[in-house]
């Protein structure tokens, strides 16, 4: 997310920064291109006009603080310009009330509405430990019911029994009394769609608000779509009591204008973001984090949350332990590769990171890309258990052997060893506890050896 936005940014503070000092002349040429690669981004005209109405004149009346360059300054501007246009601090999904708690979730058809709700119920059940149930009011899609009510039950997740033919607003009451009897404490109203905003789009939604009274009205809207999406936040939320935003494919969005654009235009917090297929795709939004990664900042916070989710905590102990005694073994790898592709994949990683269109050029450059981890993965399990356990036992038949057995060449078997030889020094290095700090965040810093 944010890739482009982030490599023009990039390049407009690495100039700035070099500058001993700023001039009107040079701020404004800064401006001009923070301007442009705003627009390109595809946030809206009116957001980009107000974003530098606000960021020149702190830019040119700025003091500029002692040992800290005016480049600096420039960029902690802009970054506290970016962090208010998107809101400050993250916003929490209010639970405050009676339960069983109603939540409505609207938006465009093609959005990823039902996938959302399944993600947001998952969310609720893991994070907020709820009892979840949800219902389904799309009565014009073919399937629509059924999509979440399959989605419930591949994620275990309480879904309202569809009955053919029954009206939404008798839907609404029905999963509210549903809901009571089984002890729910949340329920996920997963509203229709239309290709376009309608009279009786609305109007049902509106119907269906005065029923149900939700706590929240949240809009799910598809970042891909930039400005649209801004566009439709607005209409939305002069119709219903519109509380908050999730943004779905932001994972797939290199531009980011609709997550710079919506807060400001729909005056509603944006609270999550979807961020892939799975059902665990789905992150809290952070406004502070965000402006990070856009400015090149990377995430490191996010990063640390996302390792202590998705990686295999036991086998970490087991790696730990291992490290503690000097210990590092090909299997020891094989498993680091796997908790990496869990993570994403070096991708998944580095966007997280700092200088992340520094890092790609490298990685470009150097011909390293994701399909290294599924063939040293390949190379790996082609060895034998000694060879696993002990790979100085690895002469040139034996490469010829595993080169066969991967469908690779004898060039990739001594590039894995190389690897491996670095990586088994590093881990001495950190058993002795030269390189304390990652493994205790969750985060093997073997994992990140592929960036190197």
């Amino acid at each position: 997310m944010f890739e482009n936005l982030t490599n023009k940014f990039e390049e407009i503070f690495s100039s700035l920064k070099k500058a001993p000092s700023l001039d009107e002349k040079q701020v404004d040429e800064g401006l001009k291109g923070i301007r442009l690669a705003l627009l390109e981004a595809d946030v809206s005209l009116d957001v980009v006009k107000e974003f530098i109405s606000r960021v020149k004149p702190k830019a040119l009346g700025q003091e500029i603080i002692r040992s800290t360059s005016p480049g600096d300054m420039v960029v902690k501007i802009v970054y506290d310009e970016i962090v208010s246009f998107l809101g400050d601090k993250n916003s929490e999904i209010s639970l405050n009330a009676v339960p069983p708690v109603p939540i409505m979730l609207v938006g465009l058809q093609g959005s990823g509405k039902t996938t959302t709700t399944s993600k947001l119920a998952k969310f609720l059940e893991r994070n907020n430990k709820k009892k979840v149930m949800m219902a389904s009011l799309d009565v014009y899609r073919p399937a629509a019911q059924e999509q979440l009510r399959l989605l419930g039950e591949q994620n275990n997740i309480e879904t309202l029994p569809i009955i053919e033919g029954q009206l939404p607003a008798d839907i609404c009451r029905r999963a509210l009394s549903a809901a009571n009897l089984n002890g729910c404490e949340v329920v996920l109203f997963d509203t229709a769609g239309r290709t376009q905003i309608d009279f009786q789009m609305m109007n049902e939604i509106k119907q269906i608000e005065t029923i149900i009274n939700p706590a929240e009205t949240i809009l799910v809207a598809d970042s891909l779509t930039g400005q649209v999406a801004a566009n439709v936040a607005k209409e939305f939320k002069n119709t219903v009591n519109l509380s908050g935003i999730i943004l779905t494919r932001a994972d797939g969005d290199g531009r980011g204008g609709a997550a710079l654009s919506m807060k400001y235009v729909a005056e509603v917090p944006i609270k999550f973001l979807g961020v892939g297929e799975k059902i665990e795709n789905f992150e809290v939004f952070h406004p502070d984090r965000i402006a990070n990664r856009i400015l090149g900042m990377g995430d490191i916070v996010s990063l640390v949350e996302k390792a202590s989710e998705d990686l295999d905590q036991e086998n970490l102990k087991k790696t730990q332990e291992k490290l503690k005694k000097g210990q590092f073994s090909m299997e020891d790898y094989l498993s680091q590769l796997r908790q990496m592709k869990k993570m994403g994949g070096i991708e998944g990683i580095m966007s997280f990171l700092p200088g992340v269109s520094k890092i790609k050029s490298q990685m470009d450059q150097s011909g390293i890309d994701e399909k290294i981890i599924t063939q040293n993965e390949s190379v790996i399990l082609s060895m034998t258990k000694q060879e696993r356990e002990n790979p100085k036992i690895i002469n040139g038949s034996r490469k010829k052997r595993i080169a066969n057995g991967s469908g690779t060449d004898i060039a990739t078997i001594n590039k894995l060893l190389k690897q491996f030889k670095m990586m088994s020094e590093m881990m001495k290095k950190m058993s002795k506890g030269n390189m304390k700090g990652m493994a205790d965040k969750g985060i093997p810093p073997e994992l990140f050896n592929q960036l190197k």
